[in-house]
């Protein structure tokens, strides 16, 4: 069978959805309701238009659910990655980079992960790719301890605490704002890397979280 090949541009005489109406939606069905509930004819029905309209885009369940992880990895994980690998004067700016994902959703979509990661139950596959992505989050924030001069041992080991710490916080739920956890981030500073962190580090992530 020949499939009419992905468009990025809405169906010729059916301009209602775009490809990335699909994708939104499917994202959206995901995190409320499970991978179960991302089907085709399901979100046609919330879309308003016929599964012809998704054949246009796409060409099958599996390709949109690989452009779901795909969606998934280019923003949680590289948000990770990339603030991890940003240039730091100190490791307490390093840290405090890295901070930025877990203090603005646009970032690092919590709830997004969880949902991946309740996917990864039921699939071996997903399983395997959370592992992947769990592996190069770790591998970027110990090369950043690394790259301030701690010891392999003491950077993946503080690696583990910093990530597993932030995963955990999202799997409990905790319900904490924003505004309360960044109270204490002298603390957690110092928790993290064994230096004192100057109140010109803490302005400066102030000022990051006062104009998220």
């Amino acid at each position: 069978m020949i499939m009419t090949a992905p468009q990025a541009e809405p169906v010729p005489g059916n301009i209602k959805v775009t490809r990335s109406d699909w994708i939104t939606l499917a994202l959206e069905t995901l995190i409320s309701d499970g991978i179960e509930s991302v089907r085709v004819l399901t979100l046609g029905q919330k879309l308003g238009v016929s599964r012809s309209s998704f054949y246009w885009y796409f060409n099958s369940r599996q390709d949109l659910l690989d452009q779901l992880l795909k969606h998934w990895h280019d923003t949680n994980t590289t948000a990770i990655v990339e603030r991890a690998r940003r240039p730091a004067e100190t490791i307490i700016m390093g840290v405090m980079n890295v901070f930025e994902c877990w203090a603005d959703e646009r970032l690092f979509d919590p709830r997004l992960d969880f949902a991946v990661r309740e996917w990864a139950r039921r699939s071996a596959d997903v399983r395997q790719m959370i592992d992947r992505a769990d592996d190069e989050r770790l591998s970027a924030i110990r090369d950043m301890y690394r790259r301030h001069g701690y010891d392999d041992e003491d950077a993946f080991i503080r690696a583990r605490v910093l990530y597993y710490m932030q995963i955990g916080y999202y799997v409990l739920d905790l319900k904490e704002p924003v505004e309360a956890r960044v109270s204490h981030l002298a603390a957690y500073l110092r928790s993290f890397t064994g230096q004192e962190p100057s109140d010109a580090d803490v302005a400066h992530f102030m000022r990051f979280i006062a104009a998220r």
